[in-house]
């Protein structure tokens, strides 16, 4: 019999294999998980609806499966966790809303479908913010949840039961969801890897938070994309869901692409160690530059560089303008708490801080959006437009872009909207977390994150990694390659 520890921190793939090779059973492993998830989960609050009589079930179909000389595909038998945004054909999905507390959707979200479909085992559904709408992840509905790696600290959000999960092995894969960072932020606070794929290459059919019944208005810059503790399992998630779906016909029908193949020494890679409008806490910016240094006498041709007129003022200013219209126009009885809301966060947050008012004060845009026109919207959205051509010019010379991905690393708790401390200057809150991330939302670029150190109290320091709209497979080559000149992956003590 494996030791548990060696079978919940072991790859997804690496499971896979041992299930497949009959070097262990696809209970087992369930039932390594299972008390993994009972010693630590209530301290964590990571899994929310936990589906032990089902994923039983499951696994035990597996076995009599591969028994009878069947495989159901790349994940047979192998345990994983879905964010509670997704819906989950019989198991409750609650986005962290009050009215879907008592929801049970009758059909699978799109990406959790084709997870299914490729042999996995669903033990239950991962924490989150209140619909998504949170750099910490509290709702009203569980209690909030904890950073593996210091249960004072957040693990960020709005995904932050499935990277703590993940991080401490109570699941060796989780499904998320990113419009703003709510994948790579978490990735980075709690040391593991993270994938935002490019806009439209994942189907976001059978995602919350558009309440179900409620029009589809989030059409732009929400992607789907996924957890793990190796990047060879991101790349085997990321294959399986991303493709064209008949649920969502504006999800186009490009093949994966092919890695180059290229060697380290031949890649050309540009860096930013921080946006001069937000700098990031120290440590941050000397494990990047350490990072830089490495690959430079890896033999890595490295530049430091900011695209041309890479202005984050207007960059910021225009994903707030697009996020409202998609996520606010749809429901115009919220318009009123919208602005009570905008109010209190920018009150709070930028303490008459001028400067910092021009980065994230999307309240300049309140009378556009409490009135919403759609020439407004389609002069947002050619904007956009702009933006990504811009970036897909800028890119092209370079075959990755690394910057962080956050101002800090994990902070303490606090109350929704709590300015963030970096280097003893307060930031608003959905700038220091978002300012780093939001971009390639906007722009649609793909970004993995790999960790890269820790603090100096132990936290953990995730990089950020850009590529070429369309080119996740070569991107995820590259951060492999990167991943094992920079070899940072750590567990938290403990557990």
């Amino acid at each position: 019999m494996l030791l548990m520890s060696s079978l919940t921190f072991a790859s997804a793939h690496q499971l896979a294999r041992m299930i497949r090779d009959r070097q262990v059973s696809a209970v087992e492993v369930l039932d390594a998980y299972l008390t993994q998830i009972a010693k630590h989960n209530s301290k964590l609050n990571a899994i929310c609806t936990l589906d032990e009589d089902n994923a039983r079930t499951r696994a035990r179909l597996a076995d009599e499966a591969l028994a009878r000389g069947e495989n159901w595909g790349a994940l047979h038998g192998v345990p994983i966790t879905i964010k509670d945004i997704f819906e989950t054909a019989g198991l409750r999905t609650t986005a962290g809303y009050i009215p879907l507390k008592d929801y049970v959707p009758q059909q699978d979200a799109t990406a959790v479908a084709r997870l299914r479909a490729a042999g996995a085992v669903i033990m239950g559904k991962t924490n989150m913010a209140e619909l998504a709408a949170d750099y910490q992840s509290t709702n009203s509905l569980f209690p909030r949840v904890n950073n593996p790696w210091h249960l004072d600290y957040t693990p960020g959000g709005s995904s932050g039961g499935s990277a703590a999960a993940v991080a401490a092995g109570l699941s060796p894969l989780d499904l998320g969801n990113d419009f703003g960072g709510s994948v790579r932020q978490p990735a980075h606070f709690c040391g593991i890897y993270g994938l935002k794929p490019t806009d439209r290459r994942i189907s976001t059919a059978g995602q919350i938070p558009e309440v179900p019944g409620m029009p589809l208005s989030i059409r732009q810059m929400m992607t789907v994309g996924c957890f793990a503790r190796s990047l060879e399992d991101i790349r085997l998630c990321f294959s399986l869901i991303a493709g064209a779906d008949l649920r969502r016909p504006d999800v186009p029908p490009i093949p994966l692409d092919r890695p180059s193949g290229k060697p380290l020494q031949h890649l050309k890679i540009a860096w930013s160690a921080e946006w001069a409008e937000v700098p990031v806490a120290s440590e941050i910016r000397a494990a990047m530059e350490s990072i830089v240094q490495t690959l430079s006498h890896a033999g890595v041709q490295t530049e430091r560089w900011l695209p041309k007129d890479f202005d984050l003022s207007k960059i910021l200013n225009l994903y707030g303008r697009i996020s409202m219209y998609l996520t606010i126009y749809a429901q115009p009885q919220d318009r009123y708490n919208l602005r009570r809301s905008l109010e209190l966060i920018f009150r709070t947050a930028t303490q008459g801080d001028k400067e910092l008012r021009k980065l994230g004060d999307f309240s300049r845009f309140l009378p556009e959006i409490l009135n919403p026109s759609l020439k407004g919207y389609f002069e947002a959205l050619t904007q956009r437009d702009r933006f990504t051509a811009d970036m897909d010019e800028a890119l092209e010379p370079w075959d990755v872009w690394l910057c962080p991905v956050a101002a800090t690393a994990a902070f303490t708790h606090r109350p929704a909207w709590t300015a963030v401390d970096v280097n003893g200057r307060s930031y608003p809150h959905a700038v220091a977390n978002g300012a780093y991330t939001m971009p390639s939302n906007l722009s649609g670029h793909p970004a993995v994150v790999i960790p890269i150190g820790q603090t100096q109290n132990g936290l953990p320091i995730g990089m950020q990694i850009v590529g070429k709209r369309w080119c996740e497979m070569e991107l995820l080559a590259i951060a492999e390659a990167i991943d094992k000149v920079v070899g940072s992956l750590q567990h938290p003590p403990g557990y």
